[in-house]
């Protein structure tokens, strides 16, 4: 684009690589227990066996999404909706307090790109070392030291994007058919495609993600108000900024006591400069902060320039941690998970789904009896095997048949049970007519499940 004067003016910046330097504290090791953490709940918990399946499975041909001791099948959709609506209410509950720490302790791009990291340290140095490797021309030193680093990505990434399939497939059969080269072409595609994109996002793009693709950035400010903690630094004691000597305290100078090192800046992964201000691209990682604290320990200097707290607070006005906002997020996720958790308690185990047979109205057998035919559904929701048999209300004098007259249900498993209900010709109403299955343990006292449906008689 030209300007006035001719001048070409570019529209986007082009993008500078960020090297985020090293830093030690309480906030980095808590980022490191937390990439740990998760990390090992996402690579372990496929493995974890429970009873003759997968712990955790997503079954979509069986359509059976096992979690533990819990099978949620597709009529339980709402349980999954619920879910979801939980996990929001939750994240705008953490944002109200605490800002954007999702993002920077648990959020998936922060813990893969924080291992991404971690190899390249690994392979290319420290953070002087790879803004030199960066700046150095191509040699042998520097392919080999560039390929080492993309290989292993390229490995944990395939890892990676196994490890996802093996919460649909099992990982057993997915590793067996992996050593057998005997995957099939969907297993195969979405090795493939998640792990080429754990190693764009996490490897390549990095921050880019954070800024420009994740709509939360976007969003997050209509969330925050001027008592939401959040990664402050506090002008009023650093500045006048300026470099100085140990020794003299900031007073003496007639400075403040941020001595312009730009650790903080170094440090940050987005490469933002938090001393400027509240910035959508900050995601709450407080680098800066342990990055501030070091420099103020070596200049004899208290910490907290750079810290966790509220506006507010930094403009010495009251703060409140407690406020309506906080409130309403919290009593709702409250109300939602006791709900939830009543729901998932007494959700009935067995559910009945009753078809009629479309190719006839009504049979009238030789002994005279009109008879309708009902294919059934019968889905066992747990893991308890169940002995039940059908039974029929609303139809005086009406005979159930079954093959077998008691029904056994396997756990988690769905049956398909095809019904004769037959009443004589003289008892049966005219037309159609209102009755009930009932599915009911052998015994004959506990109703688990029932559904209305039509009989249909002879007009006459």
């Amino acid at each position: 684009m030209n300007d006035s004067s001719g001048k070409s003016e570019a529209l986007y910046a082009r993008r500078v690589k960020i090297h985020a330097r090293e830093v030690e504290g309480f906030f980095e090791n808590l980022r490191t227990a937390a990439v740990i953490v998760l990390l090992g709940l996402y690579y372990l918990v496929p493995w974890i066996p429970w009873d003759d399946r997968q712990a955790v499975l997503f079954d979509l041909p069986g359509r059976k999404f096992h979690i533990f001791a819990l099978t949620l099948w597709p009529q339980d959709f709402v349980f999954l909706a619920w879910l979801l609506i939980m996990a929001a209410l939750l994240l705008f509950f953490a944002t109200a307090i605490a800002g954007r720490v999702w993002c920077g302790y648990a959020c998936p791009q922060t813990v893969w790109t924080q291992t991404f990291v971690w190899i390249e340290r690994l392979t290319e140095g420290n953070f002087n070392q790879r803004i030199k490797l960066d700046k150095a021309p191509w040699s042998t030193g520097k392919w080999l030291r560039r390929g080492t680093k993309h290989v292993l990505w390229v490995l944990f990434a395939a890892w990676t994007g196994f490890t996802f399939v093996g919460y649909f497939t099992p990982i057993r059969e997915l590793g067996d058919g992996l050593l057998g080269f005997s995957l099939g072409g969907w297993e195969t595609f979405w090795i493939c495609f998640y792990g080429f994109a754990t190693w764009g996002n996490a490897g390549m793009l990095r921050e880019q993600v954070c800024i420009y693709m994740c709509p939360y950035a976007r969003f997050q400010g209509v969330m925050f108000d001027r008592d939401t903690l959040i990664v402050s630094y506090d002008p009023a004691r650093g500045e006048p900024r300026g470099g100085r000597a140990r020794g003299p305290g900031p007073g003496e100078l007639g400075l403040g006591d941020c001595v312009d090192c730009r650790m903080c800046v170094q440090a940050c992964p987005t490469g933002i400069d938090i001393r400027k201000g509240l910035q959508y691209e900050c995601i709450t990682c407080a680098a800066c902060i342990d990055a501030c604290d070091s420099v103020m320990d070596r200049f004899g200097y208290p910490r907290g320039l750079i810290r966790y707290t509220t506006q507010n607070a930094v403009q010495g006005k009251a703060q409140h941690l407690v406020r309506p906002r906080v409130v309403v997020y919290g009593t709702l996720l409250l109300v939602l998970a006791a709900a939830f958790l009543a729901s998932l308690a007494w959700r009935a185990p067995v559910r009945l789904d009753v078809l009629r047979d479309r190719n006839a109205l009504y049979r009238e057998l030789a002994d005279g009896q009109i008879e309708n035919v009902y294919p059934l559904k019968i889905l066992n929701k747990d893991g308890e095997r169940r002995h039940v048999r059908i039974t029929v209300d609303g139809l005086p004098g009406a005979r159930v048949r079954t093959a077998p007259a008691t029904i056994e249900l396997a756990p988690n498993s769905l049956l398909d049970v095809v019904t004769r209900v037959s009443v004589s010709r003289d008892q049966a109403p005219p037309g159609r007519s209102d009755v009930t299955f009932r599915v009911e343990a052998e015994n004959g006292h506990t109703v688990h499940a029932e559904r209305e449906a039509r009989f249909m008689g002879p007009l006459d």
